[in-house]
């Protein structure tokens, strides 16, 4: 019987147990090259919420009630690996989101592609969750959220959160744990992510739908909201996006991104991936009926994963990241509706 489905431990020691997993999978650190935030990135929005350290190595992103705050890559970038060490606001982080995502909205602007992690603030005591989701071509009537808990409190102290794109597959991980692998198919066809992105990082208002499908809002009391980023990772090569073909030295960083200690999920990983998942992955748009009958096509079916998630399909989500800097309390919209619960799976 697998470990996460065995309780026979107290739960204390249980969850002392998968700490210890999750640590030692992920000592074996990738080997990255960091940089500056003047090496790789632009302020976005937010004007003085946005703070870099003297040295440059680190910037922190506030929101308070008159505006969040963001920054941008300087370049965009057809496939890459992304990645920081980010620690989130602590106590009272209701509405909040938190956005560490790429995308290519602005120069597409009815065809954008993403690929998010997003981090959801809750109520006093209640724990952070972590939302994954990909466009492609515009393909935001096709929303691939998934949802997880932590196996630790990301405001204590500072975790690495990245994102892995070829043209082959995306992986998200937390630290050198993967949570998530989409791998492409040809099904998928151009909602697959394709074109040149951009790597953002944005806090934001975001009361309408980020805890419990909008029922807690952002309380300004505790306000200034402080996100701290620092060891950033930009890997991949630059690219225009009006470019029809990649340059040869695009060629060449593929190929380099595509043999890179992250660009391949170990059996290590792969068993830490499907525990991870197993223990704390409590929403998948796979096994949601009420919005797809029909799964999308890269939806692998597990029989236990679907009885498990049975319940699971009525949560509210919010829309894609456009309108950052015209907007910097109240952004997103809300694609699906929630029913009404006679539990509340976000807390």
């Amino acid at each position: 019987m697998d470990c996460l489905c065995c309780w026979s431990v107290s739960k204390p020691s249980y969850l002392l147990l998968l700490f210890y997993f999750f640590s030692f999978t992920a000592k074996a650190a990738f080997n990255l090259s960091t940089i500056s935030f003047d090496e790789g990135y632009s302020p976005l929005f937010g004007d003085g919420n946005l703070v870099r350290s003297p040295d440059g190595r680190s910037a922190r992103l506030l929101l308070d009630r008159f505006t969040g705050a963001g920054f941008i890559s300087s370049r965009m970038y057809k496939y890459g690996f992304f990645s920081a060490d980010i620690k989130l606001p602590g106590y009272y982080t209701a509405g909040l989101c938190v956005a560490f995502y790429t995308s290519n909205a602005d120069a597409f602007k009815k065809n954008h592609d993403e690929l998010d992690m997003e981090f959801l603030g809750n109520t006093k005591g209640e724990p952070w969750r972590i939302q994954t989701n990909l466009y492609g071509n515009g393909s935001t009537g096709h929303g691939r959220e998934e949802r997880y808990r932590l196996w630790f409190d990301p405001s204590k102290e500072f975790h690495r959160y990245s994102i892995l794109w070829t043209a082959k597959n995306i992986i998200f991980y937390i630290d050198d744990v993967p949570i998530r692998e989409v791998i492409r198919n040809e099904e998928m066809g151009s909602e697959y992510p394709s074109k040149p992105m951009s790597l953002y990082a944005t806090i934001w208002d975001a009361s309408s739908w980020a805890t419990s499908g909008g029922k807690y809002k952002v309380n300004y009391k505790f306000a200034p909201f402080v996100s701290e980023f620092k060891d950033f990772v930009l890997e991949g090569c630059s690219s225009d996006p009006i470019e029809e073909f990649p340059s040869f030295d695009c060629y060449e960083t593929d190929v380099r991104l595509e043999s890179a200690d992250y660009a391949t999920i170990t059996p290590r990983q792969r068993s830490a991936m499907r525990r991870f998942r197993q223990r704390y992955m409590y929403y998948s748009y796979c096994y949601d009926a009420l919005r797809y009958p029909v799964p999308l096509p890269e939806c692998v079916i597990i029989p236990s994963e679907k009885e498990r998630f049975r319940d699971t399909g009525r949560l509210k989500f919010g829309g894609s990241h456009q309108g950052g800097r015209r907007r910097s309390r109240r952004r997103g919209r809300g694609r699906v509706q929630a029913s009404t619960l006679e539990y509340d799976p976000d807390m």
